[in-house]
C-alpha cells in the first residue's frame, strides 16, 4: 500500500505530522489511524469520500456505520438548517424530545418509555447502573468479543488474550463484578453464571467491533431465558443493528425481546446521540419525582436531547420506519456477502464472509466464525492487507472494521467494491 498510496496522499501526510504534535497518535480514535497515516476527507457526500489531495473513496465504514442514509441526505440537511435558525441548543424541555421518543416508542418493541443521552458509551453506562438499581443485584454479563464503548465496567473481555487488560487506568474495583462470558455458546454461559447473582447481561445481538458476528437466534432465546429465571434484566446493545436490520432492530428481526436496549449511531441522523429505552417499569427507575435519591438512578447530561440531532433523527426514523428501504439494503447485503464468497471461493485464500442484512465483513480463515476467538484466530494481516489495497484503489474500509451499505450506495458502487475484490483476488494469486 505504501508506495501508490503516499504519492498520492501528500496533503494528508503534511496533516497528519501537524496531528502528531497535538493529538495522541495524531487522531480523535485510534482505530482511525492505519498505516503509514490516515487520509484526511474534506468533503463527503453520498456514499462517497472526497480527501484533501481530491481522491474519491466509496465509503462503506459510512461514518462508524451510523449513516444509513449515506453522507448529508438532503431531507436530514434541509430540517437541520431550519431547526438551526430556531436554535441549536435549548438546555431545556421542547417538543421534539417527545416526538422523537414517541417514534422510537411506536418502532422498537421493548420501548415503552425512552431517556436521551449523547452517546452509546453514556447509553451502555446508564442501562448498567439501570439494571443494578431495579433489581438491587451487582453482577453485570458482558460478552467475549462486545464492544460497549469506553464504561470501565464493560471495557473488558473484547478481544484476545482475555486476561490483558482492554485499558490503562481500570481499577478491580470497576470491573470486580462484571462477568465475562462465551458468546454464541449457551452452554458455557449457564455454566458462568449458574452460581452468581446477576442483575443483567448485555449484548449485541451482532458483534460490531468482535468481527460483525451474529447471535444465534437459540443463542438469545436461551439468553432470555436465564434473565427470566434469575430476574436479571436482559439488555440489548442496538448501537449498530438499531433500526437496521429492520425497523426496530435485531429484536424485530430475531423475535427476542430484552427488558433494555441502548441506541445510538442511526438514532442521530448524522449527529451525535444515544438513548436508553425499556419496560415501563424498569425505565421509571429513573424518575426522581417517583423515587428518593437512594432508590432513582440518575440520568443526564448537558447536551441530553440536543434539538439538532434530535431533528437529524427524527426525519432519518421516518423514512426508514416502513421498512422499504431497509429491506433493499438487507437484500443488497446477502448479494454482496454470496458474491464476496464466490470471488474469493476461486482463489489461494481460504475465507469466511459474515454479517447480517446490511453489515458484512470477511475473515481470511477456513474455519467457521462464530465468535471473537475464531476472529482473532484468521489472518488478521492479510485482512490488514486486503483493506489497504481497497483504500489505494478508492474503497474505504477502515482496516479490519466491519463495512456497511446505506441507501446511498449506487449498483455502481458496489459493484466498485466487487470489482476491486476481483483485482486483489488477481494480485496476490
Amino acid at each position: 500500500m505504501c508506495k501508490s498510496y503516499t504519492s498520492k496522499t501528500c496533503s494528508s501526510e503534511i496533516l497528519y505530522e501537524r496531528a502528531k504534535k497535538v493529538l495522541p497518535a495524531g487522531v480523535s480514535y485510534i482505530i482511525r489511524y492505519f498505516e503509514p497515516y490516515p487520509f484526511y476527507v474534506k468533503e463527503a457526500k453520498n456514499a462517497h469520500l472526497i480527501d484533501v489531495d481530491e481522491n474519491e473513496y466509496v465509503d462503506f465504514w459510512i461514518g462508524h456505520l451510523a449513516l444509513i442514509l449515506g453522507h448529508s441526505p438532503e431531507p436530514v440537511v434541509r430540517a437541520v438548517k431550519e431547526q438551526i435558525e430556531h436554535g441549536t441548543h435549548y438546555g431545556a424541555s421542547h417538543e421534539l424530545e417527545v416526538l422523537m421518543a414517541e417514534q422510537i416508542i411506536k418502532m422498537v418493541p421493548c420501548a415503552e418509555m425512552v431517556r436521551f443521552t449523547n452517546t452509546g458509551t453514556e447509553a451502555a453506562m446508564y442501562a448498567t447502573r439501570l439494571a443494578r438499581a431495579f433489581t438491587k443485584k451487582g453482577k453485570i454479563v458482558k460478552f467475549e468479543g462486545g464492544w460497549h464503548g469506553g464504561y470501565d465496567a464493560l471495557h473488558v473481555g473484547v478481544k484476545p488474550p482475555f486476561d490483558v487488560p482492554e485499558s490503562a487506568g481500570l481499577t478491580e474495583g470497576a470491573i470486580k463484578d462484571t462477568i465475562i462470558a462465551p458468546f454464541n455458546d449457551l452452554e458455557g454461559t449457564i455454566q458462568k453464571v449458574k452460581n452468581e447473582e446477576i442483575a443483567g447481561m448485555i449484548i449485541e445481538p451482532v458483534l460490531g467491533a468482535g468481527g460483525c458476528i451474529p447471535a444465534e437466534k437459540e443463542f438469545l432465546r436461551g439468553l432470555r431465558e436465564i434473565c427470566n429465571e434469575k430476574n436479571a434484566l436482559l439488555i440489548f446493545d442496538e448501537v449498530i443493528t438499531g433500526f437496521r436490520l429492520a425497523p426496530g432492530g435485531a429484536q424485530q428481526l430475531y423475535g427476542v425481546i430484552p427488558d433494555l436496549t441502548i441506541l445510538g449511531k442511526i438514532l442521530g441522523g448524522g449527529f451525535p446521540i444515544g438513548a436508553v429505552v425499556g419496560r415501563r417499569e424498569v425505565m421509571e427507575r429513573m424518575d426522581a419525582l417517583k423515587y428518593e435519591r437512594h432508590e432513582c438512578c440518575f440520568q443526564g447530561g448537558t447536551f441530553c436531547a440536543n434539538p439538532v440531532s434530535l431533528t437529524a433523527g427524527l426525519v432519518t426514523l421516518k423514512i426508514l420506519e416502513d421498512g422499504t428501504i431497509i429491506n433493499e439494503l438487507n437484500r443488497k447485503g446477502r448479494k454482496i456477502r454470496e458474491e464476496l464468497r464466490e470471488i474469493f471461493g476461486k482463489s489461494k485464500f481460504d475465507v469466511q464472509v459474515v454479517g447480517e442484512g446490511s453489515l458484512f465483513h470477511t475473515h481470511f480463515t477456513k474455519n467457521e466464525v462464530r465468535n471473537v476467538r475464531d476472529v482473532f484466530n484468521a489472518d488478521r494481516k492479510r485482512l490488514i492487507d486486503y483493506h489497504a489495497f481497497l483504500i489505494t484503489r478508492g474503497v474505504f474500509f477502515l482496516p479490519t472494521k466491519t463495512g456497511g451499505l446505506s441507501s446511498a450506495h449506487t449498483n455502481e458502487d458496489l459493484d466498485k467494491l466487487l470489482e476491486e475484490a476481483e483485482n486483489y483476488v488477481r494480485k496476490t494469486t
